[in-house]
């Protein structure tokens, strides 16, 4: 029997972007996973892990949620169909849960921050969204703080066996 060959670099399922500065710059309340309308292109360019979420944000727009400023690189590997890098993609959210994220970022000032675009065990091409407030310099400091005191203190236990 044939082996089915595996194509180095590719991601198949798990992380093919994720926006690490989202979590100090916001305090992430509450997650929601969406799917992603993605054309046959940008897929094949988020399985090699070229896409960054740095200045990615999501809103409303006519009623639907849509995936902003999100760059996903073309892909070289052949010229099927071309595409805008930064071009806004849709997010698929049921109805009932695009209410509710709109009535919250409505009513507490939140904003709809994407922290990663996963594939899902299916292969399909998901993004993880966090409902966050933006964090002021000084909570900024005292995060950091937080983090290394836990880093030492975990040393610390680690040292004393």
């Amino acid at each position: 029997m044939a082996e089915a060959k595996k194509k180095k670099g590719l991601i198949s399922h798990g992380m093919a972007a994720q926006n690490r500065k989202a979590r100090f710059d916001y305090a992430i309340k509450d997650t929601v996973e969406a799917g992603l309308v993605l054309k046959g292109p940008e897929v094949k360019s988020l399985r090699l892990g070229r896409a960054t979420l740095n200045e990615a944000w999501a809103g409303e727009r006519e009623g639907e949620m849509w995936l902003f400023n999100a760059y996903i690189p073309e892909y070289q590997g052949g010229v099927l169909s071309r595409f805008e890098p930064r071009a806004p993609r849709k997010l698929l959210l049921k109805k009932k849960e695009i209410v509710k994220l709109q009535a919250v970022v409505a009513r507490q000032g939140a904003t709809l921050v994407p922290l990663d675009i996963h594939f899902n065990d299916q292969g399909r091409a998901k993004v993880t969204l966090g409902v966050g407030e933006g964090r002021q310099k000084q909570d900024k400091r005292s995060y950091i703080a937080d983090r290394d005191w836990a880093r030492d203190k975990a040393r610390l236990m680690r040292a004393r066996g």
